[in-house]
Parts: structure tokens; C-alpha cells; sequence
């Protein structure tokens, strides 16, 4: 058996042509809805990067318990399991934040593994001649992350030495080496279509764009305040790295062809989450609520041993699922504490696998869909408390928890998915990404209103999703101040 996972970040679904895009050039996405099953009801679980790459592996929610952090040592890890049972598991990727302190117990539970550097702020290239100057209106953000950003792209100015390239070459060269071989996972993961949107002037070009202002290709995550020209520009930009990630998916469609890997090797193509680009008047990700545009992810999968094809699926189906979907795959039992379910089912005949799905980041809003409607539910009080990290890795994005940070902690009683360890309990005071002043919540009709432009006023629905949401938090063994958070009933 041999299975193969191509991962974009921040792929937007409404930028391509299989979700109904006519403006993005994405032809071998339409390539790749022909030849598997688009899944049109995907959702994330926990936001944003490495929360999501935790669920990759272990197959169940983070959010509940953790922000961002490393797997612990009581996770089990999806490529981790392959690896101990025989099944060669190998990493090539762009994606930086595995080599920081808050991701970097990920990559080595690959049987082998390799990276690209220089990807938006890698600290990567030391070069401080003064002509590499940040624009200003980034240098206002201030960092050594606009800098780092600026010093990378002075260094790959040609398509090859972009990381993205170099990380599908990685991805070509394992192939090119294994395809006759068996028993190997191969994950080929991108950080683009990420911002920044950084790519060669030909992708560019397939986007007219007369935008004379300072470089604007960054955006911020907060609400917009940028001129429609502005916004226009970014959605250009952004559309043009859109298209370079179609042109790298297409190199392995090809290899797929080549080798004839259809008969015997499944591909997954799938993405972290999505990202706002100006609609409801913000920008991003993570400090605002997660309207359908982020929660809401392009996911295909090709099964050679149902033989599906360019067909659709309506099931709900979320992040947690892959891991468990991969193990079944390879024929591997699921540990116990995995929540994900295997696809196949719903591959061959769109077999339901779930009634609703939670979603979101830790400490904002806590979100669950039934695939009809979404119900937001805020905290229940501006200081977001209680609050409080359950961890062994106490690690943010790319540095350890402050000092400052550990001058509270407990230690908590297991949980169910802690095989016994008790963890730290670290009190945040409230503190999360998420960033919004006056949370409300809210109940969407996706029949009636799928741009989720007004929310509604049902309770019968509400006090329904309130249910579920209940029933998903206990399944989850969430911490129990998380329904005090909430202003719910445990």
C-alpha cells in the first residue's frame, strides 16, 4: 500500500475552479476533481497551523485543552504509528514553524524527513547590507520577521530557488526514487498560498493589476481599512500563488500518471483552513470569528481500492478524520483516544460519519456545524475567563513560555487521552489570538445565507447545536471551565 498527502496552507476554496471559481486559473484542480472525490462539507477542528498539524497526527480536537504547541509525549502520532509498523513515512515541506520551538517534535516522528527554507519570516539568510530595505508600511509592524521576510525574497528570485518549488522537487525526487517500492506514506506540504503572496511575475501577470502603492501583499489580520484598490490588489496577489500551487499540484498528478500510481496509491490533497480576504471586513485569520471562508477547506481524496471518481461529496467531514482515514488505509488499527473515522465509506457512497463537528482556537469563540447550520458561541464575559493551557510543552509559535507565564501552575488530574500523565495547568488570565473586543455569538442558516451575512434568531435551533456542542465537548474530555467560559450547562 502506498499513499501519498500533497497539503497546501491557507488554501481558499473559493479561489478554485472545482469549488466554483471562475476568475483563479486552476486547471489542475479540475485536473484532480476528475480524477477523485471532492468532499464540498469540510471543516477544520483547531486553528490555526500547528493546532491543525497536531489533529493530522493524533486524529482528535487541541483546542479545548492547548493553543499552539509540539505533539506531547502522551500523543499518538498518525506517521509515528506507520513507522512502527513497518510503513515508511516521509516528510518534505516549506512549512518553517516545524523548526521553531512551538512545532518541533512534528517532523521527527517521520521515518525521514526534509525541508526548504525561506518561507515569509524564516529566520534563515544572514545578509545586512543596507540595500535590503523593508517597505514602510511593514516596518511599522515592526519585527525582524518583516526583515527575515525581505532578506528571503532577496535570495530567491527565481522560481527554482523559491521554497515551494524546492519542496515539490523534494516530493518529485521520492517519488522518481519510490514508486515501484511499497509500503510508504509520502507528505508533501507547501506553506503557500500563505501570505505573504510572494511568487515569480509570470503568476503575476495572469492578474492585471495597477496597484502603485507600497508593496501590499501581507495583509493584517485585523479589520479592513484598506481603499477597494487595495483589497483588489491582495486578492491578485493572492490569486496569482493560487495559480503557482496549482502548477507544483500538476507536476504530481503527472508523476501519478506516469508511474501509474492510480491502481495502487492514494492521494489526499487538503489544506489547514482557509483565510478572509476582506469579506466580512476583516483580513485573515485567528482574531476574528471563523466564518465559513476559514472554517470551511477544500479536501479531496483518491482511493484506489473504491475506484471514485469525479464525483461529490455532501457528508461532514473534518481534519480529524485524515489520520484515521490513512491508518484504515494501511490496514492499522486507530488507537482509542483517535476521534476521526476512517473515509472510505464515505468515499464509495457518501456514508454520513459524524452528526456535527466542533471548530475553533483556543480561548475564542467555540463553533459547531451539523453541515446546515453554525452556531458561534462566544465567551460568555469580556476577560474570557476561565482559561487556563493544558500542557507538557509549554511553547507558543516560535519561543518558550515566559517566565512570567509559569508563575502559576498546577498540575492537573489526567485527562483520558493523557494515558495516565498529568499535565501542567498553566492560567492564561484570558489571553488568546483571538482578539475580537465584544465576542457575540451567533446561529447561521448555510441553506438560506451560505455568505453567513446575517445571523438568525431560532431557539429551537440554538438550544439544538447547544446539544451537540455539550455533546462534542464531553466526547473531548474538555476541560470543565471551558463550559463556564462558555456560559453553558456541562
Amino acid at each position: 500500500m502506498k499513499a501519498i498527502m500533497v497539503m497546501f496552507d491557507s488554501l481558499n476554496r473559493r479561489f478554485l475552479e472545482p469549488y466554483g471559481c471562475t476568475w483563479v486559473k486552476t486547471p489542475n484542480f479540475s485536473r484532480l476533481a476528475n480524477l477523485a472525490v471532492t468532499f464540498d462539507n469540510s471543516y477544520v477542528g483547531s486553528m490555526p497551523c500547528m493546532p491543525a498539524r497536531r489533529e493530522l497526527h493524533t486524529g482528535r480536537y487541541n483546542f479545548l485543552h492547548r493553543s499552539w504547541g509540539p505533539i506531547e509525549p502522551f500523543d499518538d502520532s498518525m506517521p509515528g504509528i506507520l513507522r512502527q509498523k513497518g510503513i515508511h513515512t516521509h516528510l518534505a515541506s516549506d512549512h518553517y514553524h516545524y523548526w521553531q520551538d512551538g512545532g518541533c517534535t512534528y517532523h521527527t516522528r517521520f521515518s525521514t524527513w526534509e525541508i526548504s527554507r525561506g518561507q515569509e519570516g524564516d529566520p534563515w539568510i544572514c545578509d545586512l547590507r543596507p540595500e535590503i530595505v523593508v517597505p514602510e508600511n511593514l516596518a511599522k509592524r515592526g519585527g525582524l520577521w518583516f526583515r527575515n521576510d525581505c532578506v528571503n525574497r532577496h535570495h530567491a528570485q527565481k522560481e527554482e530557488d523559491q521554497p515551494q518549488p524546492k519542496t515539490f522537487a523534494m516530493g518529485e525526487r521520492f517519488l522518481n526514487l519510490n514508486h515501484d517500492q511499497d509500503n510508504w506514506f509520502l507528505q508533501i506540504e507547501t506553506f503557500d498560498p500563505h501570505e505573504p503572496y510572494f511568487c515569480p511575475q509570470k503568476y503575476k501577470d495572469l492578474f492585471p493589476d495597477n496597484w502603485k502603492g507600497l508593496q501590499f501583499d501581507w495583509p493584517p489580520y485585523s479589520p479592513v481599512a484598506e481603499p477597494e484598490e487595495a483589497v483588489r490588489h491582495v486578492r491578485n496577489w493572492s490569486a496569482a500563488l493560487h495559480t503557482m500551487c496549482d502548477h507544483y499540484l500538476g507536476k504530481i498528478l503527472d508523476l501519478m500518471d506516469r508511474y501509474d500510481l492510480w491502481k495502487d496509491t492514494m492521494l489526499i490533497v487538503n489544506t489547514d483552513h482557509g483565510f478572509l480576504m476582506s469579506e466580512h471586513d476583516w483580513w485573515g485569520k485567528c482574531a476574528m470569528p471563523f466564518w465559513n471562508e476559514i472554517a470551511q477547506t477544500p479536501f479531496f481524496v483518491w482511493d484506489p481500492r473504491v475506484g471514485k471518481r469525479n464525483e461529490r461529496r455532501r457528508s461532514l467531514v473534518q481534519t480529524i478524520d485524515i489520520p484515521a482515514t490513512v491508518l484504515e488505509y494501511f490496514g492499522v488499527d486507530r488507537p482509542a483516544d483517535m476521534q476521526g473515522v476512517p473515509l472510505g465509506q464515505t468515499i464509495t457512497d457518501d456514508r454520513a460519519v459524524r452528526q456535527a463537528g466542533l471548530f475553533g482556537i483556543f480561548g475564542g469563540h467555540v463553533n459547531v456545524t451539523d453541515g446546515r447550520y453554525v452556531y458561534m458561541r462566544a465567551p460568555a464575559e469580556p476577560e474570557n475567563q476561565p482559561l487556563f493551557e493544558y500542557t507538557h510543552m509549554p511553547t507558543h509559535m516560535a519561543s518558550m513560555f515566559g517566565v512570567s507565564e509559569l508563575q502559576d501552575i498546577r498540575l492537573a488530574e489526567p485527562f483520558r487521552f493523557t494515558k495516565g500523565c498529568r499535565t501542567m495547568k498553566i492560567n492564561t488570565r484570558g489571553k488568546s489570538w483571538f482578539r475580537q473586543n465584544k465576542p457575540d455569538t451567533m446561529l447561521y442558516d448555510l441553506q438560506s445565507d451560505p455568505g453567513q451575512k446575517t445571523p438568525i434568531q431560532d431557539k429551537a435551533v440554538e438550544d439544538r447545536m447547544i446539544d451537540q456542542m455539550v455533546r462534542l465537548m464531553h466526547d473531548n474530555d474538555s476541560p470543565p471551565e471551558q463550559f463556564e467560559r462558555l456560559g453553558i450547562h456541562a
